[in-house]
């Protein structure tokens, strides 16, 4: 076997390989002298068979396969031998007469092209210096949450019927909607609950049932909003009949250590513990948010290299296939295809660029991901999908690429738990307000 450099252009290469056919007749034979004990031929006791009569019956299937495996194997070693790293998959283009190759009658010729990824000198991340934003959990928020609770766990006593329903009411009712006479679709409901003043139905409708008593029969007129989900009903005019079949007065909920066992804990103050943890891990979330987008933007600045042309093709191809199928952001209305087009691909530029260097720091580093927090990711994916958990399973199983795609963002997040041991990391109190800023802008 022979292997040529053929072109070197930038990050792409391509070799020519050539097999001689009478390195292939030698593979085949050897196969066929492999199998030779278990075929059973006609007129042949077992494994008795000579080569050259299997070599008739069996050749051409074998040699096929032999290709296969050989340009797979020989496309490989090419990039290996000479210390690279393909950035796509090497792909061939035959030169010989593929016939006459599976017949044993000519020499394999190919040529074998990919980009490959580039050399990468890592920054030092210990130099990099990183102001973190923290903030401590006010008072108001433990408050807030407790008030939350307490009315999800509010009980409704009815009202008596000569008595009109108030704001914080429950009403049952039974309603149609119509637009210009014709009912629509969604716009039924028997005996659903409303709480008035909640904002859960189309504004104006739960304000039209204040006053309402046990047995009313009520006309509510609306418009749905010019940005209703429902594209059909956006901006229009509905009538809705409703009869209203109980009005309930909301009962006070003391918020209390009795409150605090009705959940299943100790008492309030083991309550107001487990809010102020769980409002703490989300001002963490945050917080990291924060200094992932701040140590990307530096590790982006500190580095600047060719980039595999194909990866960021494919990166921008995926970001448009989300910006076509979303509604424009307000501050891209203006704009047009052309410059969107240029804004993304810097932005996919940007992330290939940024997913070499991670990739390169952990792989000196050594950064593994533990098989624990892949298998923990894979459960999770299995239950997004309820009663279908074990073809998810299997699926992931089979196929590994798509369980690459499930480790790289774990990874990622490993490589910048690294840095951040390693960084200069000054914390910086903030505001829960300044904390709660997009920290994602263009990677959002």
């Amino acid at each position: 076997m022979e292997v040529i450099e053929k072109s070197t252009e930038g990050l792409e290469r391509t070799f020519t390989v050539k097999v001689p056919a009478s390195e292939l007749d030698k593979k085949l034979t050897t196969k066929l002298e492999e199998i030779k004990g278990e075929v059973h031929l006609k007129g042949f006791r077992k494994g008795k068979a000579p080569v050259s009569f299997l070599k008739k019956m069996y050749g051409k299937g074998m040699m096929g396969e032999i290709v296969q495996e050989l340009v797979a194997e020989t496309s490989a070693k090419a990039f290996e031998e000479r210390d690279l790293q393909p950035a796509t998959a090497p792909h061939p283009q035959f030169h010989s007469n593929m016939d006459e190759v599976i017949a044993g009658k000519a020499d394999l010729e190919y040529d074998v092209h990919a980009e490959i990824l580039p050399d990468i000198e890592p920054m030092d991340v210990s130099t990099l210096k990183l102001e973190r934003r923290v903030a401590d959990v006010p008072d108001k928020d433990i408050d807030e949450a407790l008030n939350n609770i307490a009315e999800q766990q509010r009980s409704y006593k009815a009202r008596k019927k000569s008595e009109k329903s108030k704001k914080g009411d429950m009403v049952s009712v039974d309603y149609v909607g119509r637009i210009d006479g014709e009912e629509f679709d969604g716009g039924k409901g028997e005996k659903v609950d409303i709480v008035l003043g909640s904002d859960t139905f189309i504004p104006g409708f739960e304000k039209q049932l204040i006053g309402a008593k046990s047995g009313d029969d009520v006309e509510i007129k609306v418009t749905f909003p010019e940005d209703y989900n429902a594209k059909d009903l956006a901006g229009k005019e509905a009538v809705f009949d409703a009869k209203v079949h109980e009005v309930k007065a909301p009962e006070d909920v003391e918020i209390d250590d009795e409150l605090a066992k009705k959940l299943g804990l100790e008492s309030l103050d083991d309550l107001k513990t487990r809010l102020r943890e769980r409002i703490e891990a989300d001002f963490n979330s945050l917080s990291r948010g924060h200094i992932k987008r701040l140590l990307l933007d530096k590790l982006d600045n500190a580095h600047d290299f060719d980039l595999p042309p194909g990866m960021v093709k494919s990166e921008f191809e995926q970001i448009w296939a989300q910006v076509e199928g979303a509604e424009r952001e307000e501050e891209d209305k203006d704009k047009s295809e052309e410059e969107l087009k240029e804004e993304y691909q810097q932005i996919a530029e940007r992330r290939v660029r940024l997913g070499l260097v991670l990739a390169e720091i952990g792989k000196r580093a050594e950064v593994q991901v533990p098989q624990e927090d892949l298998q923990r990711e894979i459960l999770n994916a299995a239950r997004s999908y309820p009663g279908q958990e074990k073809e998810v399973l299997e699926f992931y199983q089979k196929n590994p690429q798509a369980l690459a795609q499930l480790r790289a963002p774990l990874f990622e997040e490993k490589v910048v738990d690294y840095i951040l041991e390693r960084a200069e990391v000054t914390d910086k109190k903030v505001s829960k307000e300044k904390l709660m800023e997009d920290p994602e802008g263009e990677d959002g």
